[in-house]
């Protein structure tokens, strides 16, 4: 998981109006959401070959000026897991990037009325000419929390994740509901238990495709384990030395899980 900060390599902004040169960043996506990069694992310097749909600034990447295009292509992209194992400053703008790119693929019409929409003049917003309705880049609240239970920790073994064994719970934030709220129904809903002493640790982006991710830890409070069968096939209490680790520390799982490893003398 990255620990910086975004902001330590990147200056927000956002136009459609200003046109790149030679030493700017391009961000260039396929609709399969990978990025292009060079033979020598580069972004490129210009938009020969590519079958452009649309380029736009997206702010400063290390001082220099930055754009996410989306466009069709048989040149050989990379999933953003790839470049997370490349270059994690690349994979944290190039995260950004490809929120900005789903956004406006989505919201080129109207989801109310159905006209096309318009670039807002100053913020990061597609607005309706015919109905008034304004569509930001949506981000989906996820909750993610490692429960123990003395020197133990739940994980689950979810139907979703064929290359994951075991991990821990997680689930969505429903309309209507605080974060905490989410917390606690998605544990009794999957794996039948309570908790109690819910800590807020620290979230993250996770563009998979678009959720913020936040990290909790919790203590077992009562219940049985009994899974929903649906979204979780089993689940079980593991010591330390028992947890098989994921094959890359990309996400906040990962560093929730170390952070109870380390609590344990």
């Amino acid at each position: 998981m990255i620990e910086k900060s975004l902001y330590e390599n990147y200056k927000i902004a956002f136009s459609d109006k200003i046109t790149p040169s030679e030493e700017d960043y391009l961000f260039v996506f396929n609709d399969s959401r990978e990025l292009y990069l060079t033979p020598e694992n580069e972004l490129p310097d210009n938009l020969e070959g590519f079958d452009v749909n649309f380029c736009l600034y997206i702010g400063k990447y290390k001082g220099i000026k930055s754009f996410v295009v989306n466009c069709k292509s048989d040149k050989a992209f990379h999933p953003l897991f790839d470049i997370y194992e490349l270059d994690h400053d690349l994979y944290q703008i190039a995260a950004k990037a490809v929120l900005v790119n789903d956004w406006y693929i989505s919201h080129r019409f109207c989801g109310r009325c159905g006209a096309g929409t318009q670039l807002d003049e100053k913020d990061m917003m597609l607005k309706c000419p015919s109905c008034g309705q304004v569509h930001y880049p949506r981000i989906a609240p996820a909750i993610i929390v490692a429960i123990r239970k003395d020197d133990e920790l739940l994980m689950a073994k979810h139907s979703y994740h064929d290359n994951i064994r075991y991990a821990l719970i997680a689930g969505f934030v429903e309309p209507g509901e605080a974060i905490e709220e989410a917390v606690h129904r998605e544990v009794l809903e999957e794996v039948g238990i309570r908790i109690k002493n819910l800590k807020y640790m620290r979230s993250h982006s996770w563009p998979f495709p678009n959720s913020l991710m936040l990290g909790f830890t919790a203590e077992y409070d009562s219940g049985d384990i009994k899974v929903d069968g649906d979204e979780i096939l089993k689940a079980k209490w593991f010591k330390k030395d028992e947890i098989i680790r994921y094959g890359t520390d990309i996400s906040i799982s990962d560093w929730l899980i170390q952070e109870f490893i380390d609590s344990q003398h």
